[in-house]
């Protein structure tokens, strides 16, 4: 019957799943407006994009009635758009402040302070509502410590031995004391933060 978007909790990004699995075209990404788009009059109702959808942002409604009952669910939702749009580990860069090139690596990680350096890839990216705040894995670190986003290049790969990503790699002192490698979401951020701290602690 109708296909509707929570915004307040998707990351609005082109890559959407639910995008990808449309038989119909229904929902797209608009790139004119920069933005994922409806059009119900090709919806079918299939519920393919509401299965693909890991934060439950997309719906599907079977009638009138169950349209308006989750279009007013949408509209009372107390979460904020803008506290999902934080630069988060594994998800979509959003900030330049953390963005550094390839080329710079080799010079920031030189520091005699604590450097984390984020390596991802378009493949690697997933939904920000998942993903843990970088603030959340840098809080028990010094003030001192940097973090930056790197898109990896097969130089890098090479260098550090990267198998998996995103990949989180500490340095001190221009030495590397460790990695890790894979996404992990907020529903392990625990196993995470434990393994944030074990490379804190080399």
């Amino acid at each position: 019957m109708a296909v509707l978007i929570n915004l307040k909790i998707c990351d609005n990004d082109k890559a959407c799943g639910g995008v990808a699995v449309c038989p119909t075209g229904a929902i797209y990404y608009d790139e004119e407006k920069e933005t994922l788009a409806i059009d119900n009059e090709k919806c079918i109702s299939c519920g393919m994009c509401e299965k693909e959808c890991p934060i439950g942002a997309i719906k599907v409604a079977k009638d009138e009635r169950e349209y308006e009952i989750l279009k007013k669910q949408i509209e009372e939702d107390p979460r904020r758009t803008k506290d999902l749009f934080v630069d988060r580990y594994g998800a979509t860069p959003l900030s330049e402040f953390f963005m550094l090139d390839s080329e710079d690596v080799a010079n920031k990680v030189n520091s005699k302070n604590i450097v984390l350096i984020e390596f991802y890839n378009d493949d690697s990216i997933q939904c920000l509502l998942k993903s843990i705040p970088i603030k959340e894995l840098l809080k028990d670190f010094p003030d001192s410590t940097q973090f930056y986003k790197v898109e990896i290049t097969e130089a890098l790969t090479n260098e550090y031995q990267i198998k998996e990503l995103p990949a989180l790699v500490a340095f001190e002192n221009g030495r590397m004391i460790g990695k890790i490698e894979g996404y992990i979401d907020e529903d392990n951020k625990e196993k995470l933060m434990n393994e944030i701290q074990a490379l804190k602690n080399k």
